[in-house]
């Protein structure tokens, strides 16, 4: 299981590097075919990991990580996110705005995505 999680974040990584030596070798490239690189199942693994230890807030939907993982299922919820972008019904939910207090009194506006995407 280790060496799949090593080499799944080489694969990860290789993907990054290429992405930003063609993006520095033209800046006005665009990138319109990685969206089939979304629903790779390493990458989604991946972002399921960064997203449960960043150990954040559930957005506007409610849905905790703790929901996810006990009430739903990770793997049930990873395939669901990959079946809505194979068949493009995903839809970006609201952000959760809310007001963090600064050192000098102020405030700083924070967003908190949903773990959940929207499909339809």
């Amino acid at each position: 299981m280790i060496a799949k999680a090593i080499n799944t974040q080489e694969n990860i990584r290789v993907l990054q590097r290429k992405l930003y030596r063609a993006a520095k070798v033209n800046p006005r490239r665009k990138f319109g075919v990685l969206y089939d690189k979304m629903y790779w199942e390493d990458i989604l693994m991946q972002s399921w990991k960064k997203v449960k230890a960043n150990k954040g807030t559930p957005g506007v939907d409610e849905q905790s990580i703790s929901y996810i993982e006990e009430d739903i299922g990770v793997d049930v919820f990873l395939n669901e996110i990959k079946d809505s972008l194979i068949s493009k019904t995903y839809k970006p939910a609201p952000v959760k705005r809310v007001y963090i207090l600064k050192s000098n009194g102020k405030q700083r506006p924070l967003g908190i995505p949903t773990v959940r995407i929207n499909c339809t």
